[in-house]
């Protein structure tokens, strides 16, 4: 009977093994989302577990559950995973079906269990908690703010500002960070609560999320390094202006010299062809004499007079003219 108890005993310890939550895995118990909509989870895993594969699995029961996505797979459910970071994340696409959903990290041994966490999600037309945008960015020094929405039933909930790296939480009012940034929740009590974080460093980048009461939505931060991430993209955008302006120059000295160029060319020509026009043997015609020529008898214009010897009876008086 003592073996038997003992048996016993030993067996409900390992259930409770295996169905306890996993400290090495971690992601969030309850998330809603908009019918139709799409959804980041990150999972965040022990650095022991890098290279392992990990994958998303769908079903209330973890014995029983359906393996949706491996590490690396396309679809509507795709699985990443982050080693640098020590998580994985896993985006959901055209999102329909509530359900229990879970993290895994396999093991690969016989015996030992793969790791795990499992979560609720909502899929709902009017979700609880939504956010505005659930992915926002800012530069080094700078501030971002993100706007959450909550229905009346969740009015009198606590609403917190909560980071993956640290699991730590940010609840209405302001809290200063271990990165000397500050965070400001506000809520002004009618659905809406405004997240802004100033001084912004680069170890604020990752995964955070809002929650009312129980329920919650991530969102993604970005942090652009000044002088690394901005610079880069001002000094492309220089860049780009200078070879605009540079080929613009260019161009606009081409069309000037082509058009200085076609001008002489047709000032040179027309002087080849009057030169070639004098000495091609023809010549211009010559000026045009007009001679008005009349005859006269002397005895008409003096009659009388009688003709001297040596005259005849015909004078030739002409008048000449010249036209240019």
């Amino acid at each position: 009977m003592r073996f038997y108890s003992l048996m016993s005993s030993l067996i409900l310890l390992v259930l409770l093994l295996c169905i306890s939550d996993s400290e090495s895995l971690k992601t969030l118990k309850n998330l809603t989302v908009k019918t139709g909509e799409s959804l980041t989870i990150p999972c965040f895993y022990d650095g022991k577990y890098k290279s392992n594969l990990k994958y998303w699995c769908q079903g209330y029961y973890w014995s029983t559950c359906q393996i949706v996505a491996y590490t690396n797979t396309s679809g509507r459910t795709s699985v990443t995973d982050h080693p640098s970071q020590n998580m994985f994340t896993v985006e959901l696409n055209s999102l329909q079906d509530s359900g229990y959903y879970w993290c895994a990290v396999e093991i690969g041994r016989k015996w030992t269990p793969d790791d795990r966490d499992y979560l609720y999600l909502t899929v709902s037309a009017d979700p609880a908690v939504t956010v505005i945008n659930s992915r926002v960015s800012g530069q080094e020094g700078g501030s971002i703010s993100a706007q959450c929405l909550y229905s009346a039933e969740y009015k009198n909930k606590q609403k917190k500002w909560c980071r993956f790296k640290d699991w730590s939480c940010f609840t209405v009012g302001r809290t200063d960070t271990s990165q000397n940034s500050a965070v400001l929740v506000s809520d002004d009590r009618k659905g809406s609560v405004s997240v802004e974080m100033r001084g912004l460093q680069k170890s604020d980048a990752g995964w955070y999320w809002f929650s009312a009461g129980d329920v919650g939505v991530t969102v993604h931060l970005t942090v652009a390094t000044i002088g690394g991430d901005e610079m880069r993209s001002n000094n492309e955008g220089s860049q780009l202006d200078d070879t605009t302006l540079a080929l613009t120059i260019i161009i606009g000295l081409f069309l000037l010299l082509t058009l200085v160029g076609l001008v002489i060319w047709k000032v040179k020509h027309k002087q080849i062809l009057t030169a070639k026009g004098g000495s091609s043997g023809y010549s211009a015609k010559p000026d045009v004499v007009y001679a008005d020529v009349v005859f006269s008898r002397w005895t008409q214009r003096n009659p009388n007079k009688l003709p001297q010897a040596g005259h005849d009876d015909r004078v030739i008086y002409s008048s000449v003219k010249t036209s240019q």
